[in-house]
């Protein structure tokens, strides 16, 4: 590639930022515009106690969410254990997407983090 007017897209998100967890997380919106799929990795480290659950939510106006339906996920999410990484995808229609993760029980909690990389860009 040459220079000149090469503009370059930002496809991948922290939704989660890396860090021990012991409450439950809303991660930040990734806001799918000019992309029509998604995938969701969850990067765990260790769980010391706890049950960690993720789930995707979605909407149009970065304020209202709701869970994505199973239909719209490719593959599914389970609780986090010790050291398992999660890839969920989502070819939902929504304009924006954020992971969640709901924890109870936890004093110690766990590590891990998740990132939303975009993806069938609508325009190269």
């Amino acid at each position: 590639m040459s220079g000149g007017n090469m503009k370059k897209r930002e496809n991948g998100a922290t939704a989660i930022a890396p860090a021990a967890k012991t409450s439950t997380s809303n991660g930040s919106s990734v806001d799918l515009a000019g992309y029509q799929s998604a995938l969701v990795v969850l990067v765990v480290g260790t769980i010391t106690d706890g049950t960690h659950t993720p789930k995707l939510q979605e909407c149009d106006d970065n304020s209202s969410w709701a869970d994505v339906a199973a239909g719209d996920l490719e593959g599914s999410f389970v609780a986090l254990t010790s050291s398992t990484n999660q890839y969920i995808g989502y070819k939902g229609h929504r304009r924006y997407v954020r992971v969640v993760v709901t924890v109870s029980g936890a004093t110690t909690g766990g590590v891990y983090g998740a990132a939303v990389i975009k993806g069938q860009a609508q325009q190269a």
